[in-house]
């Protein structure tokens, strides 16, 4: 398979993409893939490192209120969709690709008008501005939450979940003891994600001491920046604190309770391995996605949700210690937010990237 593959700006839409690229491999090995991305966001960085055939393009994305800055956008827009036709048109690919990130929307757009097939997919429970422009551009469109289908045409659509998933299952588990824990003990993984919170951070640790003594421990990843502050901190004998861990799945297979922020992904990892969680969502984000992300499993009783205004001692300790305890509402809990997961999301998006290319005219 020769496929374009597009996302950027956060690592909610790159490792979706490298998700997909990666079964892609795995199925046929010989296949040949181009990455367009942006020249100054993280992608630039991260898909070099896999190598991968990378190509930047000077984009940037539109400001919700009235701005100067829309006339820039909108000229480098016009380029770049001029440069991805002939991008696009070079690599000669049998299937564009595109995870979300402003970058997709030109790269999509020439495809189309190229008439090349084009697959996108939604990662989040609220559709993303540049998904909602590409959805009539785009010849399948695969989410991964059922609530988010009727946002798009029926007959492009497709649940798939997201790819996420199917690489936090396939990882092998990290045992606890790697980080000097217990590994016969209950543990809670406390993680906001790979940049961490310095809000949820500065309040957890003003009442850090209050998990000694408890009869479970504590993994609390802050994220480098905010560790430097306190790493020399003394703390209780049951928590340990580390500035970030590489394969976070890999350690969540070995963990009892999460409290996490509720990004597409990590939602999409929890929910394939069962994993109980209290979702503390970011309230800086675009539409509130991660509240409305997050609401989409505790309406399905499969998690639990503390607003980060509303995160103190007792709303994250008392909340901690029920669900470690009440083991009738732990199984449940573990249950229901099992039963969410979709366990062969790659596959999903692999068997619809082939079906388009076999569908294409050019194969008759």
């Amino acid at each position: 398979m020769r496929a374009v593959v597009t996302a950027g700006g956060t690592g909610g839409h790159i490792y979706p993409a490298l998700a997909i690229i990666n079964k892609i491999k795995e199925e046929e090995p010989n296949s040949e893939f181009l990455y367009i991305g942006t020249h100054n966001r993280m992608e630039k960085d991260i898909i070099p490192e896999y190598k991968i055939r990378y190509i930047p393009i000077e984009v940037t994305g539109f400001k919700r209120k009235i701005s100067p800055d829309n006339i820039k956008t909108l000229i480098n827009f016009l380029k770049a969709r001029k440069d991805c036709k002939r991008i696009i048109s070079e690599f000669n690919p049998d299937v564009v690709i595109g995870c979300g990130g402003y970058v997709t929307a030109p790269v999509i757009w020439a495809a189309s008008k190229l008439g090349k097939k084009t697959f996108i997919h939604e990662q989040n429970s609220v559709v993303g501005l540049s998904n909602k422009y590409l959805s009539k551009y785009a010849d399948k469109i695969g989410v991964s939450f059922e609530s988010t289908m009727d946002d798009f045409p029926k007959d492009k659509v497709i649940l798939t979940g997201n790819p996420c998933s199917e690489k936090a299952l396939k990882i092998p588990k990290v045992e606890l003891d790697t980080f000097g824990l217990d590994k016969n003990k209950k543990t809670v993984l406390i993680v906001m994600g790979s940049l961490g919170s310095k809000t949820v951070n500065d309040k957890i640790m003003s009442f850090i001491e209050a998990f000694r003594n408890k009869d479970y421990q504590i993994l609390f990843v802050t994220g480098n920046d905010y560790y430097e502050k306190i790493k020399n901190r003394i703390l209780p004998s049951n928590v340990v604190i580390k500035p970030f861990i590489k394969d976070l799945s890999a350690v969540m297979k070995s963990i009892d309770l999460m409290v996490s922020r509720s990004g597409a992904s990590t939602i999409s990892e929890i929910t394939a391995l069962g994993i109980p969680s209290i979702f503390i969502p970011s309230p800086y984000v675009t539409n509130n996605h991660q509240y409305k992300n997050a609401m989409d499993l505790v309406d399905k009783k499969s998690a639990y949700l503390i607003e980060e205004e509303k995160l103190t001692k007792n709303s994250l300790i008392d909340l901690i210690d029920m669900l470690l305890t009440n083991e009738k509402k732990y199984n449940e809990l573990k249950k229901n937010v099992s039963s969410l997961g979709i366990k062969n999301s790659s596959s999903i998006i692999y068997e619809s990237l082939k079906e388009l290319i076999m569908n294409d005219k050019r194969f008759f």
